[in-house]
C-alpha cells in the first residue's frame, strides 16, 4: 500500500500550487485546518504532503476498518506478529544516488525557535546482532550528507551504544512516505526482542489482507518497499548539539547531545512525495499517542477483565492525559485500572476512569462523568515524585500523577443519565 495511492483517495485534500518558502510557511499552511491533508505540488522543486494521518477516522479508513477497531487490531498484531514479504524490486530504486545534496530536499524549518530544518516523518530501520528495530526519530539537517539524530535511551540507542562499544558505526536506513500499519508499529512500545516490522506486517495482513513488502538494501537492511524516499547510512560516534525543537506539547524541547547520521546513499521514487509531519500538530498526536493506547489497554485488562476503550486526549497532547472505559466487577476496580494505566504509559500524568456508558471520544461526556460521579474526598489518587515525561515542561526531574475514578459506585442507583 503506497502513500501516494492513499493520498489520491483523500477527496478533502487541499492543494497548494504556488511556491512555498521552507522557513515557517509550511507550518502556517498545515495549521490552517489540521483535519485536512495538504498537498504541495512544488515545495523546493518537489512534491510534498502533510496532515495525512491527523484523524483516527482517516487512519482507520486507510486500513478499511472503523476507528473503534484500531486498538483491537493493533493488539492482535502485537500478539501474533508475522514476517514481511521480501521482494526483489522497489519503486524507490528508480533514483538511487551515492552523490547527492540533502539541502536540496524540501526539508522545512517548522517553528522560529527550532535549531534548523527537520525531517519529522521518517522511520528508522536498524539491525544489530540479530535484533531489528523500527522506530521514529527526528532528524536535524546539518549539511549535504548528514543529520543530527535525536536518540532517546531506548532500543535504537541501545543498539548504537553496543556497536560503538565494538568500535563500529551502526548501519541504519530511514524511510519516508509509509502507510499507517508501519507508522503505527514504529511508534509502539515493545520489549527489546520484538521486531516491529513483524507487527506492521501482521497489522497490514489483518486489515488489508496482505503482508508488508520489504526490499533489502545494499547494506542488508530490509525497508518497506513502497517508501517514497530512503536514506541509507550509519549512526556514527560523532556527537553534536541538537535542539531546540518544538515538540508534541507545543513547547520547545531542550538542547541535548546527539549522534550524527551520515547518509551514504539516497533512494527516491520517480517524482517522489516528501512527507511532512507538523510538530505538536494533530498528526503528531496520532502517530505518537495512538500506538500507546493498546499498551494501556493491555495493562488495564490484566486487572479489570472488561475494558471498553482507551484514549489519550488531544487536550493532553495525546501523551500526558488519558481516559479509560471499564465495567467494574467490584468496588476499587476503578482505582486499580488507573494504576495499571500509569504502568502501561509511564509518561501519562492524569488518567480518568469512566463507565462503559460514557463516550470516551466526547470530552463533554467525560467531564460530565467527573461532575456527577466523582468526589475528590474518596475517588482521587495523587502520586508524587514519580518518573514522567521529559517533554512535560512543568516536570522538575519527577512529576505528580493524578488518577480520577469517575465511575458509579458499584451496585448503586441514581447515577444513570436520562436519555430519550
Amino acid at each position: 500500500m503506497a502513500m501516494r495511492n492513499l493520498l489520491e483517495g483523500m477527496k478533502d485534500a487541499i492543494t497548494v500550487d504556488e511556491d512555498v518558502p521552507l522557513e515557517l510557511e509550511v507550518s502556517k499552511m498545515l495549521m490552517r485546518d489540521q483535519t485536512r491533508p495538504v498537498f504541495f505540488s512544488r515545495l523546493n522543486g518537489m512534491r510534498a504532503a502533510g496532515n495525512l494521518w491527523s484523524t483516527r477516522e482517516r487512519i482507520a479508513g486507510a486500513m478499511k476498518i472503523k476507528k473503534e477497531q484500531l486498538i483491537p487490531k493493533m493488539l492482535e498484531a502485537m500478539a501474533s506478529p508475522s514476517a514481511p514479504k521480501v521482494v526483489g524490486d522497489a519503486p524507490f530504486l528508480d533514483d538511487a544516488r551515492s552523490e547527492f545534496d540533502l539541502t536540496k530536499l524540501p526539508i522545512p524549518k517548522y517553528f522560529p525557535g527550532d535549531q534548523g530544518r527537520y525531517i519529522t516523518a521518517a522511520v528508522a530501520v536498524a539491525e544489530h546482532e540479530g535484533k531489528r528495530n523500527v522506530s521514529f526519530h527526528r532528524m536535524c539537517l546539518r549539511d549535504e550528507r548528514s543529520f543530527a539524530l535525536r536518540l532517546v535511551p531506548r532500543h535504537l540507542y541501545t543498539m548504537w551504544r553496543s556497536a560503538q562499544a565494538k568500535g563500529k558505526d551502526l548501519p541504519v536506513a530511514f524511510a519516508m512516505g509509509l502507510c499507517p500499519p508501519i507508522l503505527l508499529a514504529a511508534a509502539m512500545s515493545t520489549d527489546f526482542a520484538t521486531d516491529e516490522m513483524h507487527i506492521a506486517s501482521s497489522l497490514k495482513q489483518r486489515t488489508l489482507g496482505s503482508p508488508l513488502e520489504v526490499y533489502k538494501l545494499e547494506n542488508g537492511l530490509a525497508v518497506p518497499a513502497q517508501a517514497e524516499i530512503v536514506f541509507e547510512g550509519r549512526i556514527t560516534s560523532k556527537m553534536v548539539e541538537e535542539g531546540p525543537f518544538m515538540d508534541i506539547t507545543g513547547t520547545y524541547d531542550t538542547v541535548r547531545p546527539a549522534p550524527v547520521f551520515e547518509v551514504d546513499r539516497l533512494y527516491m521514487r520517480k517524482d517522489p512525495i516528501f512527507q511532512l509531519l507538523l510538530p505538536g500538530g494533530y498528526e503528531h498526536y496520532m502517530m505518537m499517542g495512538l500506538p500507546r493506547e493498546p499498551i494501556i489497554y493491555r495493562t488495564v485488562n490484566q486487572v479489570v477483565p472488561r475494558v471498553h476503550g482507551v484514549r489519550l486526549t488531544e487536550g493532553g497532547c495525546c501523551w500526558l492525559h488519558g481516559v479509560v472505559s471499564i465495567t467494574k466487577n467490584k468496588e476499587g476496580d476503578g482505582m486499580n485500572a488507573a494504576m495499571a494505566a500509569f504502568s502501561g504509559h509511564p509518561s501519562m500524568k492524569k488518567v480518568t476512569i469512566v463507565d462503559e456508558d460514557i463516550d470516551i471520544f466526547d470530552d463533554r461526556e467525560v467531564e460530565w462523568a467527573e461532575a456527577t460521579r466523582f468526589q475528590a474526598s474518596r475517588s482521587l489518587l495523587m502520586v508524587n515524585n514519580a518518573a514522567g515525561s521529559s517533554l512535560d515542561p512543568s516536570s522538575e526531574g519527577t512529576t505528580s500523577k493524578v488518577a480520577i475514578d469517575a465511575t458509579k459506585p458499584f451496585g448503586s442507583k441514581g447515577f444513570e443519565r436520562v436519555r430519550m
